[in-house]
């Protein structure tokens, strides 16, 4: 069995048409990691576009945290007022921690803080971990499982000797079917199936996935702010709650270290979702308001030549 990890991007779309190149659509199965922070394109894109193109069903998988929050619980209890934690923050976390539903939210405040580039813990617990638990399922019954995924070694300095084929200890094989491809040939390779990428790449997104992500560059934050304001706002939100389950009192969506002399009062506005807008709508240098920046974008604006 061939076990394909869709994400709703354009590389996991390849991938999956691969594996159905190679052993049948029969063989294959096609399983997303559903985040609880993808735009609603992509979950329209996943859950009815590609089972009709690929001719079967996208299973979704969902990380759970009501154990590990329920355990901070009890440590916020017990362990942070003998370390000197003072009361009133403690009782502020308690009264937030509770399970809501949505993986990164839940993850954000069993964890207290957001991922970062340093630390980038969402990754692990909200797609590897429970994509992994799927495969060890399958061959728990019964099944002979490689797992293929949409990895390409020009993404990055950690992904460049990624090998094609390699064997786990968990007992699997991890195939890497595009690793050779740059992002142009990825997108011409599934437009030349005659299938559609997902739609926001079309309105300036470079990645797929999380909307928005850690790591997501200015341009994209910026895009974001004029097409999608109300993602922003959810994550301002997100903000204020993980604020209050962490131990020093604040966190941010996005994180970088702290400039020479620069308060943690200072720090929180320019590294919040509000700080982190207010810099992407500035020109080259970050100082500046760029009037230009701040126009309405065009109906389609692809960064991979799609509105041609």
């Amino acid at each position: 069995m061939v076990v394909v990890s869709v994400s709703g991007g354009k590389d996991s779309t390849e991938t999956a048409f691969r594996a159905i190149d190679q052993v049948g659509v029969k063989r294959c199965k096609f399983v997303f990691a559903d985040t609880g922070n993808e735009h609603e394109l992509t979950y329209e894109y996943v859950g009815h576009y590609l089972p009709t193109v690929l001719g079967a069903n996208v299973d979704v998988v969902r990380a759970e945290f009501s154990r590990q929050i329920a355990a901070k619980r009890v440590y916020c209890e017990t362990v942070w007022p003998e370390k000197g934690v003072p009361e009133k923050i403690v009782q502020r976390a308690l009264r937030v921690l509770h399970p809501t539903g949505n993986p990164f939210l839940d993850l954000c405040l069993w964890k207290g803080r957001f991922p970062s580039r340093m630390a980038q813990f969402c990754t692990q617990h909200l797609k590897r971990i429970p994509l992994d638990r799927y495969l060890l399922d399958r061959i728990a019954e019964g099944f002979s499982v490689e797992s293929w995924r949409g990895i390409r070694r020009d993404e990055s300095l950690h992904r460049r000797n990624a090998p094609d084929r390699e064997r786990v200890a968990e007992g699997y094989c991890i195939v890497h079917p595009i690793a050779d491809l740059t992002s142009m040939e990825v997108v011409a390779a599934v437009r030349a199936r005659g299938v559609e990428l997902n739609p926001l790449y079309k309105l300036g997104m470079r990645r797929v996935g999380c909307m928005p992500c850690i790591n997501c560059c200015k341009d994209e934050l910026l895009e974001i702010w004029k097409r999608f304001p109300e993602y922003l706002a959810i994550k301002r939100e997100w903000e204020s709650l993980v604020c209050l389950a962490s131990k020093r009192g604040w966190s941010t969506f996005f994180t970088d270290a702290a400039r020479d002399g620069e308060t943690e009062a200072e720090l929180f506005d320019r590294l919040c979702i509000d700080g982190r807008v207010r810099w992407a709508q500035t020109a080259r240098g970050g100082r500046q308001i760029d009037a230009f920046r701040l126009q309405a974008p065009p109906a389609c604006s692809s960064v991979y030549g799609l509105c041609e």
